[in-house]
């Protein structure tokens, strides 16, 4: 095996790993970079060590490199990659992993050389087959629920069997044990842990609640 197949292989596993950690994975938009730490303490004690801050707000970037030095237990990865020159502002703040809505061509070869492990985002069998010639093993399905949610899942996983998913886009606690009940979901992705209105309050009370309840779907996640 060559010495770029053998580094792709090192990522794909790290991302599985990450996405192992717990059975989902918070997906969060940060509008005040001054809360980040407080948010991410309260995710980890909750059990929920993997957060996904997304780059739609001015703050994410300094939330991203907050919570990466004060929350060292933490696995931040940088969502909402829609650009190339962002890979390396991730990187540089200090963001684990990368993930993406959609994974267009030259955006998913980029992705492929980065120096960081990346879960790129489809929708379509021809994209998640688009990824998977390029190397990618571990994928973000979404929107999950409009794009076919278990059905889909179900559908894919006997052509593309070493595909592996992280459903994201309308999952909630109520549904979300459909998703991990499947052999090709490695783990969900969800807002409903971070609702607004408890961040525009800074209420990590609530916060931690929610985490604590999605934490506890570990039971329903393969190993």
């Amino acid at each position: 095996m060559s010495h770029e197949g053998i580094v792709l292989r090192e990522k794909n596993s790290m991302v599985r790993d990450f996405a192992r950690l717990a059975p989902v994975i918070p997906v969060v938009t940060i509008e005040d970079a001054r809360m980040s730490i407080d948010l991410a303490q309260a995710l980890v004690g909750a059990g929920l060590p993997v957060i996904e801050i997304t780059l739609r707000t001015d703050a994410a970037l300094d939330a991203i490199a907050a919570i990466a030095k004060a929350v060292p237990e933490a696995v931040v990865a940088a969502g909402t990659i829609l650009h190339a020159a962002q890979i390396n502002e991730v990187i540089d703040a200090g963001a684990k992993f990368i993930v993406t809505p959609g994974t267009p061509r030259a955006l998913a070869e980029t992705l492929a050389e980065a120096a960081i492990p990346v879960m790129p985002g489809c929708s379509t069998v021809s994209e998640a087959m688009a990824l998977a010639g390029l190397g990618f093993e571990s994928l973000k399905f979404f929107p999950a629920m409009a794009a076919g949610g278990p059905a889909w899942l179900k559908g894919i996983n006997g052509p593309l069997p070493n595909l592996q998913f992280c459903p994201t886009g309308g999952v909630d606690l109520a549904n979300a044990p459909s998703l991990l009940s499947l052999p090709n979901v490695l783990c969900v992705g969800g807002t409903w842990i971070t609702p607004k209105r408890a961040m525009d309050e800074g209420d990590f009370t609530t916060i931690a609640r929610l985490a604590r309840e999605a934490a506890s779907l570990r039971s329903i996640a393969k190993g």
